[in-house]
């Protein structure tokens, strides 16, 4: 099974910082964003972790190669922790495929159909972070449970912030499970069928890829991820995982990655 981790965008809400920095490169306590992500991947039963990027975006793919001439360096000068640090992060099983235009997260994902060869993948969203690395573990326990079916992650939010989210509609299979009837993409409040947002974390089934390959452009004149998991909805079952907002950090406005490096900070260092 294979982790996809779309980082093609621009970052726009971070500019200037990301003209020259790419907004999956900006730091959280001690590593880069896009670091935690790629690390929850790896820890997960997945064999291999694709970054869907852009040619422009260099600075991803050198902090996931080797440097063993820094490495010698930092070892030379007694900073073997250092060393240490950087030698694993080069050792990644990390590989990169293309987005050539912005053209959607429907569209990114699908830029890595090849690499999925026909099975299950995940979905990481580049700015949601998941320190603990606990839930695509507890998604493929609900997918195994569930005759191998599709898993979205959700998260209850406020009443103020339901019109920012994708939200879930459907029923309660359990305390923390629910199978869903539809997915309604950034609702007015009043029109919202519940307060589940999902949280950038999917377990989806091949089919997903499968649909994409025919999508075509609609909101925003790009291919949708949402789109594909409607259609999905109509042929087979989809499940939601309500994970508990602590457990993750959305890092994708200068506010909350403030508020995550603040979080995290005080966690690491009491």
């Amino acid at each position: 099974m294979k982790v996809l981790i779309p980082a093609a965008g621009l970052g726009t809400r971070f500019l200037p910082a990301t003209k020259a920095q790419p907004k999956e490169m900006l730091l959280v306590v001690d590593r880069p964003v896009i670091q935690y992500v790629v690390e929850e991947g790896l820890a997960s039963a997945a064999d291999e972790v694709v970054i869907i990027n852009s040619h422009e975006k260099k600075a991803i793919e050198d902090h996931f190669s080797p440097d063993p001439d820094l490495v010698a360096l930092l070892r030379a000068r007694g900073k073997d922790a250092y060393a240490d640090a950087v030698e694993q992060v080069g050792n990644y099983n990390v590989s990169y495929v293309y987005q050539e235009e912005a053209l959607g997260l429907g569209h990114a994902i699908y830029c890595a159909h090849e690499k999925t060869a026909g099975e299950p993948f995940y979905v990481l969203l580049g700015d949601v972070i998941v320190p603990g690395n606990q839930m695509l573990p507890a998604m493929q326990r609900v997918s195994d449970e569930h005759g191998g079916a599709s898993v979205i992650a959700v998260i209850p939010v406020p009443d103020e912030q339901v019109s920012r989210f994708g939200i879930i509609a459907g029923e309660a299979v359990s305390d923390d499970v629910w199978k869903i009837d539809k997915l309604v993409e950034k609702p007015k409040l009043e029109e919202a069928p519940s307060n589940l947002a999902v949280f950038g974390r999917y377990l989806l089934s091949p089919r997903v890829m499968e649909l994409l390959a025919d999508a075509k452009p609609t909101v925003g004149g790009e291919i949708q991820l949402t789109d594909a998991l409607d259609a999905v909805l109509a042929e087979e079952e989809m499940y939601a995982l309500i994970v508990d907002p602590a457990d993750g950090f959305d890092t994708g406005t200068v506010e909350s990655w403030l508020d995550t490096n603040n979080v995290l900070y005080k966690r690491a260092h009491g």
